[in-house]
């Protein structure tokens, strides 16, 4: 059932756990998400960049892919919007059937991210859609979003969600997308500070790789969405090599695609079991 991310996140923020967000390009890949979700008992989010997009042809089939593997679960699940800087696709999305968008003008001066964000919450509010939005920047690259950390400022972020009305805020504490290249330091402090100052649900972006226990920390701290996009593509990615290496392989659909579907299904729980610290959630193991 594909649900709003609002509902979702503000849950996790009462009871002190995160939401997975994951990104998919396939059925294969979203349907793992969900069963790794449902074996939990766990709400999930779908999520789609513009990478994604357009290697599924369009938020169409992006909506019709996300929708299917959803029918798996009686759990809620987001089909969400991930880093976008244009208004016109985000309208795309909401008119496909996305729950959530993702309004990324972070590059901006504040102002103009002020209005632009603000536009693209007024704008979803007649399909019942959740707007995220970013202030500070991430290093590293995600879709068509380039930057270097700059860190979010708490006065700034509690002034930004107010004017906006956003349901959630992407926070930059030290993360960043991709694989990291040397140790990443998190500012912990800097995000309880952020904490105390916004109420709306904030979230984690560049989760691939960041130090479980931080991870655990940020979401102690008020984290209630974490992302994972390049971890969960290279659980794909190095078991469709890896399984070609065995002696003896032979191609089929089974041999190949569902071993890369099975490593991404166990990378995408070992993630939910991390962002439930304290045991919050439905632990149903039932698969």
């Amino acid at each position: 059932m594909l649900v709003p991310m609002k509902e979702l996140l503000q849950k996790a923020q009462h009871a002190g756990y995160a939401v997975g967000a994951f990104e998919f390009w396939s059925y294969d890949s979203a349907l793992a998400v969900i069963e790794a979700a449902k074996q939990y008992g766990a709400p999930v989010i779908l999520q789609v960049g513009h990478f994604e997009r357009d290697y599924m042809n369009g938020f169409g089939n992006a909506f019709r892919l996300a929708s299917m593997a959803a029918e798996h679960t009686d759990l809620p699940v987001a089909l969400h919007l991930d880093h976008s800087e244009s208004y016109k696709e985000i309208v795309a999305a909401l008119e496909t059937g996305f729950t959530s968008v993702m309004i990324d003008a972070s590059a901006m001066p504040f102002e103009e991210n002020v209005a632009l964000t603000k536009k693209v919450v007024e704008t979803a509010a007649p399909y019942g859609a959740s707007v995220e939005a970013e202030l500070g920047r991430l290093a590293g690259e995600e879709g068509s979003c380039k930057g270097i950390n700059a860190g979010t400022d708490p006065i700034q972020a509690a002034e930004f969600t107010q004017r906006t009305g956003i349901d959630a805020l992407a926070v930059s504490i030290g993360t960043a997308h991709g694989f990291y290249t040397s140790t990443p330091k998190i500012d912990i402090p800097l995000l309880q500070k952020i904490r105390a100052q916004v109420s709306v649900p904030l979230v984690l972006h560049g989760g691939s790789g960041t130090p479980e226990d931080k991870v655990q920390a940020a979401i102690r701290s008020g984290i209630a969405k974490v992302n994972i996009c390049t971890e969960f593509i290279a659980a794909f990615g190095k078991t469709l090599k890896q399984v070609q290496e065995v002696p003896g392989f032979k191609y089929n659909v089974f041999s190949l695609f569902r071993e890369g579907m099975l490593s991404g299904r166990a990378l995408a729980l070992e993630k939910i079991r991390l962002f439930d610290p304290d045991h919050k959630l439905g632990q149903k193991e039932c698969l």
